[in-house]
C-alpha cells in the first residue's frame, strides 16, 4: 500500500531534460500545452543570464535551463507552433 501512495505522490513533480532533442520531442506530444520561458538576471558580475523552459504536459512539468542566448531564441523558433508560450522575466529587486 505504501507504494501505491508514493507513486500518486510522484505524478505531479517536476523532471529535468538535459538534452534539446528530447525536450523537443517532449513538446511535441500530444498533451503538451504550453511552455514558461523565464529569463533570470545574473547573480554574480560575467555570469550571464541562464533561460529556463518550462513545458507543462498533462502528467509532468519538463523544465530545461540554457545559459546561451541563441541558443535559448533558436529552441525558442523550433517549438511547435500550435504551442502556447508565455514569456516571464525575472524580478528586478531594487539596490539599498
Amino acid at each position: 500500500m505504501t507504494g501505491r501512495l508514493r507513486a500518486r505522490e510522484a505524478v505531479g513533480a517536476p523532471a529535468e531534460v538535459k538534452e534539446i532533442k528530447t525536450f523537443l520531442e517532449y513538446a511535441r506530444r500530444k498533451d503538451a500545452r504550453q511552455v514558461t520561458i523565464k529569463k533570470s538576471a545574473a547573480k554574480k558580475a560575467g555570469a550571464g543570464q541562464v533561460f529556463k523552459f518550462k513545458l507543462r504536459c498533462s502528467k509532468y512539468l519538463y523544465t530545461f535551463s540554457l545559459r546561451d542566448a541563441d541558443k535559448a531564441e533558436k529552441l525558442r523558433q523550433s517549438l511547435p507552433p500550435t504551442l502556447k508560450v508565455n514569456d516571464v522575466d525575472g524580478p528586478v529587486k531594487a539596490k539599498k
